[in-house]
């Protein structure tokens, strides 16, 4: 099966999944998505935007497991998946954008009060702010920038009702 048509089928599958923000994964993929095309990124990282949480699409476990105080580490298994097909360019960025939340809330002073609820419990799961060494390691990450532009997008992308475009729309660029 094709990178598209594992993607479409994992979207389908649990896309209309809730995760705590009163959004689908879908439309907090395509939200995402689009933040990353507003900004003029790069085609690799709208994929990676959309693609960032794949992870909860690709385990079984239910929608309300953070509530359960379980961290699915849904990046590492996102971006394990999407290596089998893409670049460093996309993975990284989405293996990166948990610990770019915590180098945030860490490096930031404001930062940890505009996360929504359930962005500070995982947080918490995910192991809350960085020490000064993983702070250090995860700077020398070759794509913590873009994995910080990432998780920008990430807490922007959670607003019910938002118009974007559709998931096809993304997916042409999977053809480049």
């Amino acid at each position: 099966m094709s990178a598209r048509a594992e993607i479409l089928a994992a979207f389908d599958r649990r896309g209309r999944d809730k995760y705590g923000e009163g959004v689908s994964q879908l439309d907090h993929a395509l939200q995402c998505a689009q933040c990353a095309e507003r900004d003029g990124a790069t085609t690799a990282l709208v994929l990676a935007a959309l693609l960032h949480d794949i992870g909860h699409l690709l385990h079984e476990m239910p929608d309300d497991v953070a509530e359960q105080g379980i961290d699915t580490k849904h990046e590492s298994l996102g971006s394990a998946w999407l290596s089998r097909y893409f670049g460093q360019e996309i993975s990284d960025p989405v293996r990166l954008h948990v610990a770019a939340k915590r180098y945030l809330a860490t490096t930031e002073p404001d930062y940890f009060e505009l996360l929504s609820p359930a962005s500070r419990l995982s947080l918490k799961l995910q192991g809350g702010l960085m020490s000064p060494e993983e702070v250090e390691r995860f700077c020398s990450e070759p794509f913590a920038r873009d994995a910080i532009q990432l998780r920008r997008w990430d807490d922007e992308g959670k607003v019910s009702g938002a118009g974007t475009p559709k998931l096809e729309h993304f997916l042409r660029h999977l053809r480049r």
